[in-house]
């Protein structure tokens, strides 16, 4: 295990950055760092997702360390968790759900540069765009539309939940180089930067 990754935790009220910090404490894989040092990843604890709390998420990441955020809200709505991705949250995870072995996951893939939510999240997400939300052009099927399949579409769903290369392959029966393939060329496909750019793509197909 490599050394662990430096934390900071924000929240707007002091209960919920005790907690947070206290559930942060016992996770070996993460630090958390002094008032004075330069996290990787910023834990934000919110009670909703509104427009005091993205100001805020973007503050964050316009900070010259620019650390990565997840985001820890009471309530996550489809349309806050995409302002909250918009806004540069890289894993997002209601407070209710937010155990130590959740939350370290959810930071560890931050600092990787992946995106995690909650999957029951992403599927009404993922069922938004299949219904032809705002910005589908009239097309039945925004996924087809965007060249996504199948496969890829499978593969995203995974990478959205944290899940590494190797587990992404065992779930779905793949080599671990076919799964690094679907990504790469998804990325590549549309100029994405990163596994986290290309799940804040998909979610964004027929929604926004």
């Amino acid at each position: 295990m490599g050394e662990p990754v430096p934390v900071d935790v924000v929240a707007f009220d002091p209960v919920l950055e005790a907690g947070t910090k206290s559930t942060l404490s016992v996770c070996p894989e993460v630090r958390l760092t002094a008032p004075d040092g330069a996290p990787r990843v910023v834990v934000m604890t919110v009670d909703q997702v509104g427009r005091p709390e993205l100001d805020v998420l973007r503050t964050i990441r316009d900070t010259p360390a620019r650390p990565d955020v997840v985001l820890v809200a009471g309530e996550l709505a489809p349309d806050g968790a995409l302002h909250a991705i918009a806004a540069g949250a890289r894993g997002l995870l209601r407070r209710r759900e937010a155990d130590a072995v959740r939350l370290a996951r959810a930071v560890l893939a931050a600092s990787r540069g992946d995106c995690t939510l909650p999957p029951d999240l992403l599927d009404r997400l993922l069922e938004r765009s299949g219904s032809g939300g705002a910005g589908s052009e009239g097309s039945a099927d925004p996924w087809a539309a965007a060249g996504l399949s199948d496969r890829e579409r499978s593969v995203l769903r995974l990478v959205a939940d944290g899940h590494e290369t190797n587990e992404i392959a065992k779930r779905l029966c793949y080599s671990p180089r076919t799964v690094t393939t679907v990504v790469h060329d998804i990325t590549q496909r549309f100029r994405l930067r990163n596994r986290a750019h290309a799940v804040a793509y998909a979610l964004r197909v027929g929604l926004l």
